[in-house]
C-alpha cells in the first residue's frame, strides 16, 4: 500500500511537471516578441512617422555633410584655421561616441538576444570579437592603400622631375643663366613639395573613403530597423536623435572630404551616399515590414554582425585617423590653448551623442 501510494505520488509529480513545461517553453517566444514590439503598436501611425523620418533625416544629412564643403566661402572655417580644427574635433567626438554608445550596444543586444540559441551566441562575446577584427582589417586596408598610392605617387613624381630636367636641358643652350636655370630649380622644388603634399592628400582620401564605408553600413542597419518598427512610441524620439546624429556625423565626414580635395563629381557621389543610405534603409524596412521581424534569429544575427563591424571601423577611424592624427600632428602639438579647447570640443561631441543614447 505504501508502495502504491508512493508510486501514485511520483506519477502525479511527473504529470504536474510535464504540464508546466509547455507554458515555460512557449513563454520565451511572446517574451521575445514583446521586447521588440512593445506595448505601443500602431501600423498606420508608424507609417506616417516613417515618411516624416525619411524627409527629415535626408535634409539634415545633406545639411550636415555639405556645411564643411562650402566652408571655403567663409574664411574662418577654412581647414587651416583653428575654428575648423575645433569643429572637426567636435564631429570626431560624435563619430567616436556613435561607435561606442550606439552601434556597439545595439550589436550586443542583437547577438545576446533571448531570441537566439544560448550556444554559441550568449556564451561568447561575438560583438567585441568582430569589432576587434574589423578594426584590424581597417588598419590593413588603410596601411596597404597608403603604401600602394605612395609608391604610385613616387613613380609619378620621379617621371615628372625627369621630364622637367630634360626640358630644362633643351633650353640651357639658349638661356643658360636665365630662364633655364630658374625653371629647373622651381620644378625640382615643386616636385619635392608635391611629394609631401600629395602623400598627405592621398591619406586624406583613404580616410574619407573608409570612414564613409563604415558610416554607410551603420546607416543602412539603423534605417532598416526603424523602417521595420511598428512602434510609434519608439520612432518619435528616434527621429530627433537620428537627425542630430546625422547632422554632426555628416560634418565630420564632410570635413574629411574637404581635406581630400575631391572633384565635384566625387564629392556629389559621397554626399549622395551618406545622405541617402538611412532614408533608403527606412524605405526598405517599410517594404519588408510585413515579412521582416526584428525578433527573427536571422535578422538579429545579420544586424548584430553588421553593427559590430561598423563599431570596430568607426572606433578605429575616430581614434586613429581623426583624433590621433590631429592631436599628435603639427596643428595642435605645441599649441596648448588650442589643444585644450579641442579636447573640450571632443568631450562635447561625445557627450551630446552619449545623451542621445537615452532615446536611440
Amino acid at each position: 500500500m505504501a508502495f502504491n501510494t508512493r508510486g501514485v505520488s511520483i506519477i502525479r509529480k511527473l504529470l504536474v511537471s510535464a504540464a508546466t513545461l509547455p507554458p515555460l517553453a512557449s513563454a520565451a517566444a511572446p517574451q521575445c516578441e514583446l521586447k521588440y514590439e512593445g506595448g505601443c503598436r500602431d501600423k498606420a501611425e508608424a507609417l506616417k512617422l516613417k515618411i516624416v523620418a525619411i524627409f527629415c533625416i535626408l535634409v539634415t544629412s545633406m545639411i550636415g555633410i555639405s556645411l564643411p564643403l562650402f566652408s571655403r566661402a567663409v574664411p574662418s572655417l577654412h581647414p587651416d584655421r583653428d575654428v575648423f580644427v575645433l569643429v572637426k574635433a567636435f564631429a570626431s567626438g560624435v563619430i567616436l561616441s556613435t561607435g561606442y554608445m550606439h552601434v556597439m550596444p545595439d550589436s550586443f543586444d542583437d547577438l545576446t538576444s533571448m531570441c537566439l540559441p544560448e550556444r554559441p551566441w550568449r556564451k561568447y562575446p561575438f560583438t567585441t570579437f568582430i569589432a576587434m577584427l574589423a578594426a584590424v582589417f581597417t588598419l590593413m586596408v588603410d596601411s596597404f592603400s597608403i603604401n600602394y598610392f605612395r609608391k604610385k605617387l613616387t613613380t609619378s613624381t620621379a617621371e615628372s622631375t625627369t621630364a622637367s630636367s630634360l626640358e630644362a636641358g633643351e633650353n640651357k643652350e639658349g638661356d643658360m643663366f636665365g630662364h633655364g636655370h630658374c625653371h629647373g630649380h622651381v620644378n625640382g622644388h615643386r616636385g619635392d613639395g608635391m611629394s609631401v603634399n600629395g602623400e598627405q592628400l592621398l591619406r586624406y582620401r583613404v580616410v574619407a573613403q573608409v570612414l564613409e564605408m563604415g558610416i554607410v553600413v551603420h546607416s543602412v542597419v539603423i534605417g532598416l530597423s526603424l523602417g521595420a518598427s511598428l512602434n510609434p512610441c519608439t520612432i518619435r524620439p528616434l527621429i530627433a536623435a537620428l537627425c542630430f546624429h546625422q547632422l554632426f556625423e555628416g560634418m565630420g565626414l564632410g570635413g574629411c572630404i574637404l581635406q581630400a580635395e575631391y572633384g565635384m563629381k566625387v564629392k556629389a557621389i559621397m554626399v549622395f551616399f551618406f545622405s541617402a543610405t538611412t532614408p533608403f534603409g527606412i524605405a526598405l524596412g517599410i517594404g519588408l515590414s510585413n515579412v521582416y521581424s526584428d525578433a527573427s534569429p536571422t535578422a538579429l544575427i545579420v544586424e548584430g554582425i553588421l553593427n559590430a563591424v561598423s563599431a570596430g571601423l568607426l572606433n578605429y577611424m575616430a581614434l586613429v585617423e581623426l583624433l590621433g592624427a590631429d592631436f599628435m600632428g603639427p596643428k595642435l602639438q605645441g599649441r596648448t590653448n588650442v589643444m585644450a579647447w579641442a579636447f573640450v570640443a571632443v568631450l562635447l561631441g561625445a557627450g551630446g551623442m552619449s545623451v542621445m543614447a537615452i532615446w536611440a
